[in-house]
């Protein structure tokens, strides 16, 4: 196990930091007795002692993408999970494989892509770790097709205050209450030491895409919602900075993993399954503030609807190019410059459709327009109490904090979206009012019942469960000056 040292710790959006002691076991014996030292059942042992006599909460932490304070606790102590990324092998008849918490995505498709078989869902990004997957209970551009990310896993191992415990979903009562408050429960319920998942089977590492250009928001939502079945994975970028002509011209993309046979003799068989290496691109440091702007992110966005194909069928696409265009910008977020960006995400039902409209007239018009959205499908909801997706449309808006209007319309937007019977997504959150939770999340009461069952005392927590009030403390101190709402 490292030396615990004292960390200021940020997430993916770089609006919250806040310090911490963090420490990296090295296998589930040491997570055990981190989890169970802080919830009082035992002396810490003696070299971790001294550094962890005051520490009064734990939360995991993978690779830092929770773009706000999930993975974060003020004064209390971080679980570095990076050392827990054993891969064993998928098991042919049923693409089994048993993946150590701390392991990431990237490290998995790497692994398991050249013997033809790939993550069943994916989010934006391969540099997420399989529990920090486990515990947003990520989706993809496919989950009006497949669901969650948790829907495919098969039995979870956690470490918590009440030891380990091995859970899947068709287990017993408590088991599988156990594994769907894990799922989409933000670390509160456990250390996931691993994680057993059925993956698919490709046979090759390019996708075929249809591109289709769309003038106004209308019209790509009525093709989206007539084509749910048809495409495996769908995902609809959408221009919220035009000045003229109808509200959300868009690009849609949509596809299916090639065959081998689609890839002809341009592309050789030993590139059939390949994955691109590191980010092409690398921001080396933080931007000057304002670089993002609407006038820089307008003539991104009229670049990017021109070189958009008008209608395109069956084109061949790298897989990583399709799934992780981001990736290939490493630690692009620095662009947002020291202040840092929100990327706010909410879904609703299908029946309250027009918020997506009113969400983008509604930043737009309030002067904070949207430097990136993105549109999907969802289909029917897991049984997870804190699982964000819900069968409708979910909309992710990226902002840039600095503007004087931003919190104000965020505040708007989220009482808009818990009237609507919708929700937003904790994993993405920084700044949400803590009396909404109940209203966008009323099964929350259950995640806290079943924290009750594996950790009495309530040891397990974060930055952002004590902000949303999610059962541990409350309010943050007043000295806590990471924490509360986010400048945004």
């Amino acid at each position: 196990m490292s030396t615990p040292r004292t960390r200021l710790l940020r997430g993916w959006g770089r609006t919250a930091p806040s310090a911490a002691t963090v420490v990296r076991p090295t296998g589930a014996g040491q997570v055990l007795e981190l989890v169970t030292d802080i919830a009082g059942r035992t002396a810490p042992g003696p070299a971790t002692a001294d550094r962890l006599r005051s520490v009064g909460a734990v939360i995991a932490r993978g690779l830092g993408r929770s773009y706000g304070d999930a993975a974060q606790r003020s004064g209390g102590l971080v679980i570095d999970t990076s050392a827990l990324d054993d891969i064993g092998p998928v098991e042919p008849a049923t693409g089994l494989v048993e993946v150590g918490g701390g392991a990431s995505l990237d490290a998995l498709v790497r692994r398991t892509l050249p013997e033809g078989w790939f993550v069943p869902v994916t989010p934006g990004t391969r540099h997420v770790s399989i529990g920090g997957a486990v515990a947003a209970d990520v989706h993809g551009k496919n989950h009006h097709v497949e669901g969650t990310f948790c829907a495919h896993v098969t039995s979870l191992t956690l470490a918590t205050p009440t030891g380990l415990h091995t859970v899947g979903p068709d287990g017993p009562p408590e088991e599988a209450g156990l594994f769907w408050a894990t799922a989409g429960g933000m670390g509160l319920t456990g250390v996931v030491v691993t994680a057993t998942l059925r993956m698919l089977p490709v046979s090759s590492s390019w996708v075929l895409v249809d591109t289709e250009r769309f003038d106004d928001l209308d019209e790509l939502m009525a093709t989206m919602s007539a084509s749910d079945d048809r495409y495996r994975y769908s995902v609809a970028w959408v221009d919220c900075t035009a000045r003229r002509g109808p509200l959300g011209r868009s690009v849609l993309t949509r596809g299916d993993h090639a065959p081998r046979s689609a890839l002809g003799s341009k592309r050789p068989a030993r590139r059939a399954v390949s994955l691109a290496g590191p980010s092409r691109i690398r921001i080396p440091v933080t931007a000057p503030e304002g670089l993002v702007n609407r006038h820089t992110v307008r003539a991104f966005n009229e670049v990017w609807f021109r070189r958009a194909p008008r209608r395109e069928v069956a084109a061949l696409q790298p897989l990583d190019r399709f799934f992780y265009p981001l990736d290939g910008v490493g630690d692009w977020n620095l662009l947002y410059g020291r202040a840092g960006f929100v990327q706010y995400q909410f879904a609703v039902p299908d029946e309250q459709a027009e918020l997506v409209r009113e969400a983008i007239r509604m930043t737009s018009e309030g002067g904070t327009p949207s430097s990136l959205a993105v549109l999907k499908r969802f289909g029917p909801q897991d049984p997870g109490p804190l699982s964000f997706p819900l069968a409708g449309w979910t909309l992710a808006l990226d902002f840039p904090v600095g503007p004087p209007s931003l919190p104000a319309v965020l505040d708007r937007l989220d009482e808009r979206v818990a009237e609507a019977g919708g929700r937003v997504y904790l994993a993405k959150d920084a700044r949400l009012r803590p009396e909404l939770v109940p209203v966008m999340y009323p099964r929350a009461g259950e995640l806290l019942a079943v924290r009750r069952r594996v950790d009495p005392t309530l040891a397990l927590g974060s930055d952002l469960s004590r902000r949303l009030g999610l059962g541990d403390g409350g309010p943050p101190a007043a000295a806590d000056q990471g924490e509360g709402r986010a400048r945004a």
